[in-house]
């Protein structure tokens, strides 16, 4: 694990080596993003908390960005805002995701 700039708590690394194999969180990440179900959507500090590292979610940022294949669109800010522009929220809609003025409507908040 990195030392975060704060150098209080400790950052997953989120890229493997030079042969392309991933990292445990990396891994963690993959699996937890693959499990979610159509229609459903997690925030970046979820999935983070989930792979065993709350607070990393800048680092699940990093693990998506630099990740192909993975359903990326049902991984949301924590305050459920979409970024204007991207293909994500016609994404989400089309699973029956419910969207109401550029914020997904997650069930309990």
């Amino acid at each position: 694990m990195l030392l975060s700039a704060q150098g209080h708590q400790p950052t997953p690394a989120v890229t493997g080596d030079d042969d392309g194999v991933m990292t445990p969180f990396a891994d963690s990440v993959h699996a937890i993003v693959e499990a979610l179900p159509p229609g459903t959507c997690a925030s970046y500090g979820e999935v983070a908390a989930e792979a065993g590292h709350p607070g990393a979610a800048r680092a699940v940022g990093r693990v998506m960005a630099t990740s192909d294949g993975l359903p990326w669109w049902r991984v949301i800010r924590a305050d459920g805002t979409l970024p204007k522009g991207a293909d994500q929220e016609r994404r989400l809609r089309a699973e029956g995701v419910s969207i109401i003025n550029g914020r997904v409507r997650m069930a309990g908040r």
